[in-house]
């Protein structure tokens, strides 16, 4: 009777443990390890969080969502804006706006739309583990949407770049479900430089606010230097690997579904998470925004952590009533551009700065080598060691000083021709005998650079 009474006791206490160390968790506990973000780095990311916003404006010259104090756009640099009519229910719709001010040609793609079916409909166009890509898997809609995109606007891209000048970066940038689209967007054009005048890979960037995970852990860690994700506090997207489908299926009962996935989750081991190579993450580097701490009422002022986690990559839904406001995009767009104005501050009222720019750069570098060799020694699947990466920041931009008119437009190059981007994301990837599409292994994923 006393062992049966004991038994219990164990179960109650362990039972309790759980559920207090569950309802406990606050999304702060996810960055606490992490250094702070610098100025420089998180500078865009409130102006962009803007671009993001115009897609979603009627008229740029009298914006609804400007906040007071944040960045201004100038219709006038506006490229083209697409429709939903025009997208044919591809993709969501976008923008192009050449920021001539930053020297940017951003490409903008906004979230989801909770009453366009076409919206859905890219969601549920993929199966776990049904897209094979560039040694990882990735969402198959979302792969086709960025795909659909590029086939689109790849010459007018270009032709941009090439007008504009080679010093102009080429930024891809999205929220929620257009976050997906855009990191898509960027692997596959990181892999065909040579479609945009020979652009340098550290000329290429990408910006997932509130992002979708849409690809596996090797390849989030592989592009963390060209993809920047960024995470508002308790924000549930980028941290429950239920697929897109079953989130925006149920966005009427969503706390009823996080509930349980926190519940399932909570059983499965870290390793076996890791060693899952189908399980797909938010991708690139992590950007966090943490605005509330433990036991204490109301917000504080923000501030934004940064790493590229390896295990541990958000792994812990957070039952919390802010975990939908999160994720706004308005709310992302004011709170980021509080985090800025404290970071540029701070760095006005110190001379000279702590960190020189150079070695801020070689700091992120080495960031990024550690993360890939986390990775490795994980036995993540596909992941790929720092000797064998595709990285080429500092290669990229010595072979340029040493060949000054390497990235001049070439006059009569293969490239000029219209690409079928189609095609181009074809070679990474082919079918077997069963029908199922598998990485190609006759091509080199840096075929084109």
């Amino acid at each position: 009777m006393s062992v049966s009474c004991g038994l219990e006791c164990v179960v109650c206490v362990g039972c309790t443990r759980w559920a207090w160390k569950r309802l406990a968790y606050v999304g702060s506990y996810d960055s606490e390890s992490w250094p702070a973000a610098g100025a420089g780095d998180f500078e865009p990311i409130p102006r962009l969080c803007r671009v993001i916003l115009a897609v979603y404006e009627d008229d740029l010259s009298k914006p609804r969502y400007a906040p007071p104090g944040g960045y201004s756009m100038n219709p006038e640099w506006l490229v083209k804006r697409v429709s939903y009519e025009e997208t044919e229910g591809r993709c969501p719709p976008y923008l192009i706006y050449a920021d001539r001010d930053h020297r940017e040609v951003v490409l903008a793609v906004r979230g989801l739309n909770l009453v366009r079916e076409s919206d859905y409909k890219v969601l549920l166009d993929n199966r776990l583990g049904m897209q094979m890509f560039d040694g990882g898997y990735v969402h198959h809609g979302l792969l086709k949407a960025a795909t659909f995109i590029l086939n689109r606007e790849s010459e007018t891209l270009r032709q941009l770049l090439g007008d504009l000048g080679k010093e102009y970066t080429l930024v891809f940038a999205g929220h929620s479900l257009g976050s997906g689209v855009a990191a898509l967007m960027t692997i596959i054009v990181v892999n065909h430089r040579d479609r945009f005048w020979g652009m340098r890979r550290s000329q290429i960037r990408c910006y997932a606010i509130a992002p979708a995970r849409c690809m596996s852990l090797n390849l989030a860690v592989k592009y963390a230097d060209v993809i920047n994700s960024v995470v508002l506090q308790d924000d549930f997207l980028p941290r429950t690997p239920t697929p897109l489908e079953h989130i925006f299926g149920s966005i009427f009962c969503l706390p009823c579904l996080l509930f349980l996935v926190c519940l399932r989750d909570t059983f499965i081991p870290e390793s076996r998470k890791l060693k899952d190579p189908r399980r797909l993450y938010a991708p690139g580097r992590m950007y966090h925004i943490v605005e509330r701490k433990v036991c204490r009422c109301g917000r504080f002022p923000p501030e934004a952590r940064t790493a590229i986690p390896v295990d541990g990559r958000f792994e812990h839904i957070v039952l919390s009533c802010n975990t939908t406001s999160d994720h706004a995009l308005v709310w992302i767009e004011r709170e980021a551009q509080k985090v800025f104005n404290t970071l540029k501050e701070s760095v006005e009222t110190t001379t000279p700065p702590a960190q020189q720019k150079m070695e801020r750069k070689q700091t992120l570098e080495k960031e990024h080598m550690d993360a890939l060799e986390r990775a490795f020694t994980l036995h993540v699947p596909h992941a790929v060691s720092p000797e064998e990466s595709t990285t080429d920041i500092t290669s990229s931009a010595t072979y340029e000083n040493l060949n000054p008119e390497a990235a001049a437009p070439p006059s009569d190059s293969k490239s000029s021709g219209r690409a079928n981007w189609d095609d181009l994301v074809g070679k990474l990837f082919t079918r077997n005998e069963a029908g199922n599409l598998v990485l190609n292994k006759n091509i080199s994923i840096t075929e084109g650079q």
